[in-house]
């Protein structure tokens, strides 16, 4: 299972989901469907934006985790 840590990275760049929403230029719901893991694929485009805008790697993001 891949997990989304995007709920650790906005802690971490002290970020609203609000903010990062504006910012990445998506909306409120499509980043809390990231941040609460009910995603189900991402696009290349939207994870590039989200680690420019929160100034950090997909590996920060993304983690693989064995069930």
């Amino acid at each position: 299972m891949i997990k989304i840590n995007l709920d650790f990275m906005l802690l971490k760049r002290k970020m609203t989901v609000t903010e990062l929403a504006e910012k990445v230029g998506i909306t409120q719901a499509n980043i809390s469907i990231l941040k609460n893991n009910k995603a189900k694929a991402i696009r290349f485009s939207t994870l590039e934006k989200i680690c420019q805008v929160l100034e950090c790697q997909p590996g920060d993001i993304l983690e693989y985790v064995d069930e």
